[in-house]
């Protein structure tokens, strides 16, 4: 399985639209399979990014915010989106492989993590 990660530095990026670069990431039975890629795009886009996780054969997208026309695509392309994520990705990737990631969930400084409504 792949997960696509819409990041900006070390952290998930707020904006899926205005995103520049992605990690991509390798996963069977909870463990990584090979280092994650990072992938700086051309430009900022959400076509860009819905073209890339097609392309790549993506099964889970995370990101931050998405507009609903851009998930609606996604979801009907069969690609679960976990959106609404704050925090690093480095932390985001582990819960995404371990499977217990789920939409609208802030990483604390320091701390695990809180879901919000």
């Amino acid at each position: 399985m792949k997960i696509l990660i819409t990041i900006r530095g070390d952290y998930v990026s707020p904006r899926f639209d205005l995103c520049a670069e992605a990690i991509i990431a390798t996963c069977y039975d909870r463990q990584l399979l090979d280092e994650p890629r990072s992938i700086i795009l051309d430009h900022m886009s959400a076509e860009v990014i819905c073209d890339l996780a097609l392309k790549e054969n993506v099964s889970i997208l995370v990101c931050g915010g998405i507009e609903e026309q851009h998930y609606q695509f996604l979801t009907w392309k069969g690609i679960l989106v976990i959106d609404g994520i704050i925090g690093p990705h480095d932390k985001v990737l582990q819960e995404a492989v371990d499977g217990t990631l789920s939409s609208h969930t802030v990483f604390e400084e320091g701390q695990s993590r809180r879901e919000t409504t």
